[in-house]
Order: structure tokens, then sequence, then C-alpha cells
């Protein structure tokens, strides 16, 4: 066993990173199948509060360590704010998840950063240059492709999904404002509770109590759901964002075999092209960003 941690503490913090974003890039299309298989039934309202709860579940022993000091902040309103866009983003994908082929949900997530580009200009106020807004245009030509508007009709699923890529962003730029002052677990005890009672309130309407096969689903849902997201931040810790983010697009493909062996969808040419739109531009967004924040 030694031996072993000598040889993974030898490898560069580039391989041992890209490891932990292959297994995120394998548990987040996995966390979009549990969905799938929960929504035959349950409404993704319900699904998302699942996620909700049991993600709260698992930050419990911070309350039980800290108690209410966990939750001190000067900046409640932004945390709160932070939790409900979170929240927001959260429901968008399981709907996402449930009325799209999974490839499609999944690249569609890629927009995330085309959408950071046009936040970072109008909230944070950053200097955005000729070559971020081009790359970024053209990654939002790829977004079109993918939506197939046909007569002037797009699939709400898919316009629900590129709504789900600018929470996302809004969250990243707000936790990039957070995390210069409140702890990570602060911020996650707000994400915790708000998003369990907001996910409540309309599953009000459309509960089915679950059997207990279901249950399981949903605690495994969120329990791979939660360590993809900590095997992901652990990986961008441990090497260069710019060199790891080839190894986050592998999700595209695994969901695309996850998609074709457990629901019979291919994805077609629309599928094909706007991905790769999306991922080219946001790839070289990535790069553009590790050469502005390593200076000249």
């Amino acid at each position: 066993m030694r031996a072993l941690r000598q040889r993974w503490e030898a490898l560069s913090g580039n391989v041992r990173g890209a490891v932990f974003i292959l297994i995120a890039s394998t548990g987040f299309p996995a966390m979009a199948v549990l969905s799938r298989i929960l929504g035959e039934r349950l409404h993704s309202f319900e699904i998302s509060l699942a996620r909700a709860f049991f993600g709260f579940v698992f930050i419990l022993p911070l309350f039980w360590r800290e108690g209410p000091a966990l939750l001190a902040t000067r900046m409640p309103g932004r945390h709160i704010l932070r939790a409900c866009l979170g929240t927001m983003g959260m429901m968008t994908a399981f709907y996402a998840f449930n009325n799209l082929p999974l490839a499609d949900a999944i690249a569609l997530s890629f927009a995330k950063p085309l959408f950071m580009v046009i936040l970072a200009a109008l909230v944070l106020h950053e200097s955005v240059h000729r070559r971020r807004w081009t790359a970024t245009a053209i990654g939002f030509a790829g977004v079109i492709i993918m939506l197939r508007p046909q007569g002037g009709f797009i699939d709400p699923a898919a316009l629900v999904a590129v709504s789900n890529a600018l929470f996302a962003a809004s969250v990243a730029i707000l936790i990039k404002q957070l995390v210069a002052t409140e702890r990570k677990a602060t911020i996650l005890a707000y994400l915790g509770i708000v998003s369990t009672i907001l996910t409540a309130i309309p599953t009000w309407f459309v509960w089915l109590t679950p059997t207990p096969h279901e249950i399981v689903l949903m605690a495994m849902m969120a329990g791979i759901g939660s360590l993809s997201q900590i095997a992901l931040m652990h990986g961008f810790k441990l090497g260069e964002a710019s060199a790891l983010a080839p190894f986050d697009y592998a999700r595209l493909p695994v969901a695309a075999i996850y998609g074709a062996v457990l629901f019979s969808e291919w994805p077609d040419i629309h599928t094909f092209l706007g991905a790769a739109v999306i991922v080219v531009s946001t790839f070289y967004l990535a790069r553009l960003e590790h050469r502005r924040s390593s200076g000249p």
C-alpha cells in the first residue's frame, strides 16, 4: 500500500488531477442516468428535492461540530442568492436530464464558460478582449446548432438546459466573490438549507411517495453527485486548469455511451457538430484565461 502511495505521489499534479476529473466525468453522467430512471415515475421537482435533501444530510456532521456558528457571515444575502441560483441550476439540470437525450443535456451544460465571459464583463466589470468575445460568439453558434430551431420552434427542454448553463455560470461568479472571505463549509451549509426548502415548495404539488427502491436510488444519486463534485474540485486543485479542461469534456462521450446503451439514444449530426463547436470554443477560452492569469 505504501509503495502504491509513493508511486501515486510521484506522478505530476496534472496527471493526478486528470484521474480525479475522469472519475467526476464518469460520475456526473451516472447521476443523470439515475435521475432518468427515477423520472420514469417521479417529477423532476421531487428528484431535485431528493438531491438537495441527501446533499444536506451529507453536511450534517458540520452542523453537529460547529452548531449555528457555521452560518455566521457578513454576507447572508449573497449566500442566499448563490443558494437560490444553485437550486434553480439543479432543478433545470434534472429537468433537462429527464427530457433530453443525455448527450444533448450534458453538451449544452458546457455553455457555462460562455455565459461566464458575459457575466464577468457585466457583473465583475472585467475587461474582455476581442479574442474572448469571438470565441464566445462561436460557442453560442454551437448552442444554436444544438437547439435545432425549425420553423421558429425550439424544444423547451433544450432551452431549460441552456438556462441551466446560465444559472451555473451565475453561481460560479458569486462563488468567486464569496470564497475571498467566506468558508467553503458556510457556503455549502447555506446551499443545503436553502435548496431543500426551495425544492420542497413545488414538490408539494407533484409529490408521489417514493418506493424503498427509489429512495435507495435517490441516495445513490445524491452521493454520486456530491462525490463527483468533490473529485472535480480536487482535480482542478491538483493541476493546471488549462491542461485539465479537456478531461472534463470526457463526460460528453460517457453520457453518449450511457444514453446509447441504456436508453437507445443515438446522437445525431446536430449533437456532434454543436457539441464540437462548444467544446473547442470553451477550451480556447480556458487557454486564454490560463495565459491571462499566468501573465506576460
